[in-house]
């Protein structure tokens, strides 16, 4: 399964804002077009810079849910002009709702036209522009990895993928005991594997900005006296975890020992914080509940007519502390589905268990709408690690490491892992789906549930990772 990305960098960040004051010029400039000399009055003396800001953010809105802030998507050129198109006509549809709830919004008629292609040619021109900046600017970081484990060469392997984004490079592998002719044939790239008593003189011949240690590998084995001096010369040295979190979003449990987490900065844990999150999850589940009242009565008539059983399903799943709970769901499935099987995973894609309506339910996400009240009960929370069932939990805990500490948190109606990793049901997904876990537990925050949310909204919608 292939993943998506991690939070938004540096350059992401660069390229939204400096988009969207360029957005808010061309709205400036269509309007001086359309307007001429009444455009000053209307953009000082009518809100008209406020109407114009409302543009921007719709147009940036839009163009986060076609995923224009990939610049793995802003690289391709007919990619990047389908998608602003349909993004510019996702934006005309919203600003339309609003233009007839609220028409005093309108800056002028006409203006939205001229400014939609102005935006066209500049974020266009704009966006390629910053793909050959960034293709020639001097990279942010260069880092050596010293190991050759899975978990260095999939860190590898992501940086690679995201060196547009990123501005990192990985400048070579140092092997540390591994068979280094085998090793090399997974390393991504033209890679370079040598002996780990070369690292000074690499990081000096290589200009490497950080030296990247899996101690897995390295324990041990390393020249520490000169470590030391180089670090005292101002080499940056951090250990694979630390830098595999920062740049994927997940925790790399492959390569993780309890020391790191037990010292590393993150899980705290303040009584207000959770206060504060459990308000929201009231208050969250409340209205979702009463604005979605509507589709669950459609999905439940949906349901009763069109296969026989219950409406509702509800199964045990594992909560906060190992406690076991009912989870409430909208029934996807035959009555029978698992008469002689037991539990067993879901079958990604085409599952014969599920029904026709069952289907449509899963990929919209509306079966996981009446376990909303599994929030308002104080089982589940809006965001945290999804809840697994206690046939599963059991097998997890025993094959995989640290797969317990998801417990750790009130599991959630949508997740970390949830906007970051397509659907599976597999031990390998489940792995993976740890260590997105894991990251969402080690920096919880209220900032993060938003973010969290806006992508679930999102996935929904585009219906991706169904």
């Amino acid at each position: 399964m292939a993943k998506r990305g991690s939070q938004p960098s540096s350059r992401t960040v660069l390229l939204i804002c400096c988009e969207g004051a360029l957005i808010l010029g061309a709205v400036v400039l269509a309007a001086w077009i359309r307007l001429g000399r009444d455009a000053a009055d209307v953009m000082l003396r009518e809100y008209g810079l406020l109407k114009a800001v409302l543009i921007t953010l719709s147009c940036q809105f839009c163009f986060d849910y076609a995923d224009l802030y990939d610049l793995r998507v802003v690289g391709d050129r007919r990619e990047l002009f389908v998608r602003t198109l349909q993004a510019l006509g996702a934006t005309s549809l919203i600003l339309a709702v609003f233009y007839y709830w609220i028409p005093a919004l309108v800056i002028g008629r006409g203006v939205f036209i001229i400014a939609a292609g102005l935006v066209i040619f500049v974020t266009i021109g704009w966006r390629l522009a910053f793909v050959w900046a960034t293709g020639h600017v001097r990279p942010h970081e260069r880092i050596l990895l010293v190991g050759s484990s899975p978990a260095t060469v999939r860190l590898a392997r992501e940086l690679r993928d995201r060196q547009a984004e990123l501005g990192v490079v990985i400048v070579g592998f140092v092997d540390a005991g591994q068979a280094a002719a085998e090793q090399h044939l997974d390393l991504p790239g033209s890679s370079i594997v040598h002996g780990i008593d070369e690292i000074p003189m690499l990081v000096k011949s290589l200009s490497v900005d950080r030296v990247v240690v899996s101690l897995a590998d390295a324990r041990g084995k390393l020249p520490m006296d000169k470590l030391l001096q180089m670090r005292m010369a101002g080499v940056s040295f951090a250990q694979l975890p630390s830098v595999y979190e920062e740049y994927t979003g997940k925790i790399a449990v492959d390569n993780l020992r309890p020391s790191w987490l037990v010292f590393s900065d993150g899980f705290h844990k303040v009584k207000d914080a959770r206060g504060l999150k459990r308000l929201a999850d009231l208050a969250g589940a409340s209205v979702m509940l009463l604005l979605a009242s509507p589709v669950m009565a459609l999905a439940a008539a949906a349901i009763r007519i069109s296969s026989a059983g219950t409406v509702l399903y509800k199964q045990a799943r594992v909560g906060l502390n190992g406690r076991v709970f009912t989870i409430v769901k909208f029934r996807s499935m035959r009555v029978d589905a698992e008469t002689g099987t037991g539990a067993v995973w879901a079958t990604p894609g085409r599952d014969t268990r599920v029904t026709a309506v069952g289907g449509w339910l899963r990929r919209s996400r509306v079966d996981e709408l009446p376990q909303l009240w599994n929030v308002l009960r104080g089982d589940m929370s809006l965001v945290g690690p999804r809840p697994e069932r206690p046939e599963f939990v059991e097998g997890l805990t025993e094959t995989i490491p640290f797969y317990g500490l998801r417990h750790a948190v009130r599991p959630g109606l949508t997740g970390w892992a949830q906007v970051r990793y397509p659907y599976g049901a597999s031990v390998e997904d489940a792995m993976e789906k740890l260590q997105y876990d894991l990251f969402y537990i080690k920096n919880r925050s209220m900032a993060l549930d938003l973010y969290i949310m806006f992508e679930t909204l999102k996935t929904v919608v585009t219906r991706s990772g169904s």
